[in-house]
């Protein structure tokens, strides 16, 4: 698997990664802006207008017809949140060029590229029946969150414990600022980000570097490049806001309660050592072999389910449980409990070896899946990493105990959430 990396135009930036491994190639395009309130519910509603339709196929009937033909490619739109870049854009499966014996990758590319420069507009303006249903979609998704109370309790955490950060402000936006979404000012917004947006392109496949290289750079040749935002990227707050730990409750009708916790990951990210970060999380929260796992949930059983997760384009480590409301203070003094014993080194050699295990295996299962491939290379391009999944893999494998312990005793508790339930009523959650 040969990796490379090319500028397309200014700002645009393709890696690509030339495989005879998959019968199923990728593409995807992303454009990077700045995450803000303001402007985050009109970057994700879209991809999912352009992705309704281009000059070259008005309409979402055209657009399958015409990726049916490409052996039933897909085309998506993706929105994503790093740190505090969002990335918007399109994600795109496809036969394999070498795998059908025919070209599909540069049709299904100009298909792609027709969709982010040459959207179908009416009076050159972003189809008014296609923005309000896209939005009107949003509204959907963005209500809809309250749904997943896990994941609900998380990203409520985050939006306490960062306020006065742009971490607090979701991919998706607020119900306030997408209710406000019209044709006329994201058309203007669309431009706006089209021509200032550095952007980052990913291919896997068969096809050569030089190639893929060729065809972009012809498809895109009209896309409009201006003075590129030069302030993107995710401020990094090393310690806690206050002093003391800032403790957050609300109350839902449900009946298990949704604890979080947030640490910042201190004074380490002046200079991260990312593999032992990584390592440290596994052997605290991050894997079936975890402490959090091992200990809060199947030996002392206060948990219906309990990890920790990193953001390291932000500086976090996230901790998210289930738990019976009447062991609220029970399960949170052991979740700090655990943390204490990796700080203070009491965790086993084989603990450590089994962390290991499990990251260094997850990611070389990543060069296994094109899709694994694209959100491990568009992450590393924007943490400024050029090490592969096998690299990367190797240096957990050589992180050693002291190098966890170090990591452990780095991080400062911030904010606890916890979502209390008020009556009895099935949440849909275990």
């Amino acid at each position: 698997m040969q990796r490379t990396r090319t500028e397309l135009l200014p700002g645009v930036w393709l890696t690509a990664l030339h495989t005879e491994k998959f019968k199923t190639g990728c593409l995807s395009v992303s454009l990077l802006t700045q995450l803000t309130r303001e402007t985050a519910a009109m970057n994700a509603v879209l991809p999912f207008v352009l992705r309704r339709g281009s000059t070259r196929l008005p309409d979402m009937e055209a657009i399958s017809a015409a990726l049916d033909d490409l052996y039933g490619a897909v085309i998506s739109p993706a929105v994503r949140k790093l740190g505090e870049v969002q990335a918007i854009g399109f994600f795109s499966t496809f036969a394999d060029d070498r795998a059908v014996g025919e070209p599909v990758f540069a049709p299904l590319a100009r298909e792609v590229c027709a969709m982010l420069i040459a959207p179908n507009t009416h009076g050159g303006l972003l189809r008014q029946d296609y923005v309000t249903r896209e939005r009107d979609v949003l509204l959907d998704r963005i209500r809809g969150r309250i749904n997943d109370k896990r994941s609900y309790s998380v990203e409520r955490l985050t939006e306490l414990m960062c306020c006065y950060e742009d971490y607090s402000v979701s991919h998706l936006g607020d119900e306030e600022t997408a209710g406000a979404i019209h044709y006329q000012k994201l058309t203007r917004h669309y431009h706006e980000v089209l021509a200032a947006s550095p952007v980052e392109i990913f291919y896997c496949g068969s096809l050569a570097a030089k190639d893929v290289a060729r065809i972009l750079t012809d498809l895109l040749s009209s896309m409009p490049r201006g003075e590129l935002y030069d302030d993107i990227g995710t401020d990094i707050r090393m310690n806690a806001v206050e002093e003391d730990v800032r403790y957050f409750e609300e109350e839902m009708a449900v009946t298990q309660g949704k604890l979080a916790i947030g640490w910042r990951l201190g004074d380490q990210m002046d200079d991260p050592d990312l593999p032992a970060l990584r390592v440290f999380n596994a052997v605290y929260g991050g894997c079936v072999t975890s402490k959090l796992f091992l200990n809060v949930r199947e030996k002392l059983s206060l948990c219906y389910y309990a990890g920790s997760r990193l953001d390291l384009h932000k500086g976090l480590m996230l901790v998210s449980s289930g738990i019976e409301v009447e062991n609220y203070d029970r399960a949170l003094a052991e979740i700090f409990a655990q943390l204490d014993a990796v700080r203070a080194g009491d965790f086993t050699d084989d603990d450590l070896e089994a962390a290991k295990r499990c990251l260094a295996s997850d990611l070389r299962a990543a060069l296994d899946s094109p899709g694994a491939l694209e959100s491990y290379w568009l992450s590393r391009s924007l943490l400024g990493l050029d090490y592969d999944p096998a690299e990367l893999a190797a240096l957990i494998e050589e992180v050693e105990r002291a190098q966890v312990i170090a990591a452990a005793q780095s991080v400062v508790c911030d904010a606890v959430y916890f979502l209390r339930g008020t009556e009895a009523e099935d949440d849909g959650t275990v």
